[in-house]
Formats: structure tokens, C-alpha cells, sequence
């Protein structure tokens, strides 16, 4: 968010309810310029956009930009960051414990439709946070973001694994999410019904990859994952 010294209007709080009403307005234009930002990170990338492109798609001069934002680099963090803070509390809901009674492709469905469902929403999310040149900073983040991500999954996967060694939780973790983001890949680069049929073939090869180790632990006694084609 900016700060006093990107924002004077701010500095002298008038009277009568103004600083509330200028505040509002700040937080819509950083809205504006974001939803700008996200759009031309989408187009060209991080590196090959500038504020003059950004302002332009929000249909500001760069003055009013710099308001808010000293360079391109800020622009992208505060993105990033929001874009992580929303990404968190998905995860939180696709990782959520599973109840026993569920079937494996059933579980694996409703979460990887939840990730899905979020990168669809968000896709300069897969921009920033995958491209070869996002800033110092957001590359920091998302190792953070993906570290927790992992541990969730081995949380989860422990949960009907109590068995398995912890460095089988891992392994399998990492094959999970790796499985996750080659897919998404896929999935983002097509639309439509070819986009639905990628999003099954992900949640066919996670669930057949994880049928064998689950066992009968999920759904009924003696049921395995059997994902429709």
C-alpha cells in the first residue's frame, strides 16, 4: 500500500470525514493501477513491462502512478503479495483435512479445482511468480509460499500415510506438486472445453499416482481412485 510520502493529500488529515474519503480514493486507484499491472505482466512479462505501459492501461498519466508507486518493481511486490495472501488462504481450504469417508479422485478433484479455480482467476499469479525475471523479492515469497505449500501436502498425505517414513512423505509431496504445476501449465495455455479436459487429465495421472499408496484408506472398504476418462 503506498505510503504517506507516495500520497501527500494524505499528510493533512481536513476536517470533517475527508481523509476518509481521499483514503478511499487512494486504495481504488491502487486497485486500479494493479488490475493495469496484472494485465500487462500478462501481455509482455515482468521484464519487457514499464510504467508508461501500466499508466496507460489504467488510463492515468505516469504522475499519477508515481503516487503511488516509486518504479515497476513496487508495482509488482504489492501484486505479488496480495496475489500470494489470497493464494494462502486457498490453499488452506484445498488442504483442508479430508473425511475418511471420501473417495481418493473425489478428493483430489475438489482440490485441485479450488488451485485451478485460482490461477483461471488470477493467471498473473502463474506470470509473476513462474516467469525467469520476477523481482528479487516476490522470488523470495513464493520459496516461502511454496515451502508451507509442501509441508501442507505432507501434512495431509501423512493423515492416511501414518506409516510411511517421512522422507516417502516428502518424495511423494514433490511428486504431487510437481505433477500440479506441469499441468497448470497446460491447463492455462488452452481455454474452454480443451482447458476442462487438461484440468481431468491432471486430476486422472494425481489420482492414479496416489491410488496404489492410499490404498483403502479413503472411501469405502476395499474402493480405489477409478477416474473416468
Amino acid at each position: 500500500m503506498p505510503d504517506k510520502s507516495d500520497h501527500p493529500e494524505q499528510e493533512k488529515p481536513p476536517a470533517q470525514g475527508q481523509p476518509r474519503r481521499r483514503q478511499a480514493r487512494g486504495e481504488r486507484r491502487v486497485a486500479q493501477l494493479l488490475e493495469a499491472a496484472a494485465t500487462v505482466f500478462c501481455a509482455t512479462g515482468y521484464t519487457a513491462a514499464s510504467t508508461n505501459a501500466i499508466a496507460r492501461e489504467a488510463g492515468v498519466s505516469p504522475g499519477t502512478l508515481y503516487q503511488f508507486f516509486p518504479n515497476k518493481e513496487a508495482i509488482a511486490i504489492e501484486l505479488g503479495d496480495r496475489l500470494m495472501h489470497e493464494m494462502r488462504e486457498t490453499y488452506g481450504e484445498a488442504l483442508a483435512p479430508v473425511d475418511p469417508a471420501t473417495p481418493l479422485d473425489e478428493a483430489v478433484g475438489a482440490a485441485v479445482d479450488r488451485f485451478i479455480a485460482f490461477n483461471c482467476d488470477h493467471p498473473v499469479f502463474f506470470a509473476l511468480m513462474h516467469g525467469p525475471d520476477i523481482p528479487g523479492l516476490i522470488a523470495e515469497e513464493h520459496d516461502a509460499l511454496h515451502a508451507t505449500l509442501l509441508s501442507r501436502i505432507e501434512g495431509l498425505l501423512s493423515s492416511f500415510l501414518p506409516e510411511a517414513p517421512p522422507a516417502d512423505l516428502a518424495r511423494t509431496a514433490h511428486m504431487c506438486l510437481g505433477m500440479y504445476k506441469a499441468g497448470l501449465e497446460l491447463i492455462l495455455a488452452h481455454e474452454g472445453a480443451e482447458r476442462d479436459a487438461y484440468v481431468q487429465e491432471l486430476k486422472n495421472a494425481l489420482s492414479r499416482y496416489l491410488a496404489p499408496l492410499v490404498g483403502d484408506r479413503l472411501g469405502r472398504p476395499g474402493h480405489t481412485a477409478t477416474a473416468t476418462r
